[in-house]
């Protein structure tokens, strides 16, 4: 390793053990995250719950299972489970845009006062 090199390590490393004081575009980023996280936190919730509601419908659909749990003809229900599943999946993206548009009319006056200060600096 070279000289620079090692410089830039040492550099890199000293970097994490300074105190950090936040700067606006920190309190920019938090804002983002803060209007983000929730709405995406909600799609993957919802969206894997509704991929298993999906898959149990399936498996009720083309296995045995629903005679091992005592269902004469498990394919109407699990048909019916297997399109709830899809449902769900598909009314995901529209529930997802609709939390992150009312984050962001929340959010937005703050975001845009503070990204004008730091581009007008």
């Amino acid at each position: 390793m070279n000289r620079n090199d090692q410089q830039f390590m040492a550099q890199k490393i000293r970097t994490q053990y300074m105190e950090k004081t936040p700067s606006e575009l920190d309190t920019l980023r938090e804002l983002d995250a803060r209007v983000k996280r929730p709405a995406n936190v909600f799609a993957y919730v919802f969206g894997s719950i509704s991929a298993v509601i999906m898959g149990a419908g399936m498996s009720l659909v083309m296995t045995d299972i629903g005679a091992t749990l005592g269902i004469a003809n498990a394919m109407v229900p699990g048909i019916i489970i297997g399109v709830v599943g899809m449902v769900m999946a598909l009314v995901n993206y529209p529930i997802y845009k609709g939390i992150l548009g009312s984050r962001k009319r929340k959010y937005s006056e703050e975001i845009l006062k503070l990204s004008d200060k730091i581009m007008n600096k």
